[in-house]
């Protein structure tokens, strides 16, 4: 939004919810007019939080790929500043910065564990490492978008179901974040839904940490054993998004 002031003060965006957020959040410090599309799949906690943040809010039956359909056809007709939440070369290179953070915060890491919806988060941040360190996806099993990318050597579409549609379900990855994979992530493993949610109640009991179902996915992926360290390697996985009902995490099963 600083880099390109949006034509009357209007920003459009489509996601499942956290980048929502972070567009209503910049677009009502900044000034600016935030509508944004949200899939019916969004948890009412993130649609509830782009209320507060007093963004125009439109929920759109389906997944995301859905919402980004309307979001577009909203954006031919009326000018305004369109942000796309995983496959625009600002917004990748702005999640990179995580990446950046991280190597500061742990310069001796080898591995890092990144949930993969469109690929834009681990695209920015396996960029930044560029093979210093190795960066490992993690989906869902039900959301397997850049783990089917890879395997037939280009984004294609998949069905997306389950847990953490909301914010891992993009139906086909990004071409940037593809790109980045391709050159610079090792693989990217598959969870179940028992296994987020398992590691969903392990943040919140071991460390009083609420995550979101995708925000709990790489944390799943350690957990479960589906990606297995070697002896003396330093692995971080990134807890991203809590953006949800803290209920749904901390009652018992």
């Amino acid at each position: 939004m600083l880099a390109s002031p949006p034509p009357n003060g209007r920003v459009i965006a489509a996601s499942g919810g956290n980048f929502a957020v972070a567009v209503a959040h910049a677009a009502r410090v900044l000034g600016h007019t935030a509508e944004i599309f949200v899939p019916e799949v969004a948890a009412p906690a993130k649609v509830a939080r782009l209320h507060e943040l007093g963004a125009e809010v439109n929920v759109i039956p389906g997944f995301y790929a859905d919402a980004l359909s309307a979001s577009e056809e909203r954006a031919e007709r009326v000018a305004a500043l369109v942000m796309h939440a995983y496959d625009q070369f600002e917004i990748v290179a702005g999640q990179g910065t995580v990446g950046l953070e991280l190597d500061r915060q742990m310069p001796n890491i080898d591995t890092v564990l990144v949930a993969v919806g469109g690929g834009g988060l681990i695209g920015g941040i396996a960029s930044w490492f560029a093979g210093r360190v190795r960066a490992i996806g993690v989906e869902p099993r039900l959301c397997p978008t850049m783990h089917q990318a890879l395997a037939v050597g280009r984004p294609v579409e998949v069905d997306v179901g389950g847990l953490a549609a909301d914010s891992l379900g993009a139906g086909i990855a990004g071409r940037l974040g593809f790109e980045a994979a391709n050159k610079f992530v090792d693989q990217v493993v598959l969870v179940t839904d028992d296994e987020i949610r398992d590691a969903q109640r392990a943040l919140w009991r071991e460390v009083r940490i609420v995550a979101e179902p995708g925000g709990a996915a790489a944390l799943a992926a350690l957990l479960s054993g589906t990606y297995r360290p070697v002896g003396g390697e330093h692995v971080a996985a990134l807890v991203c998004g809590g953006n949800t009902d803290p209920s749904t995490v901390t009652r018992e099963r």
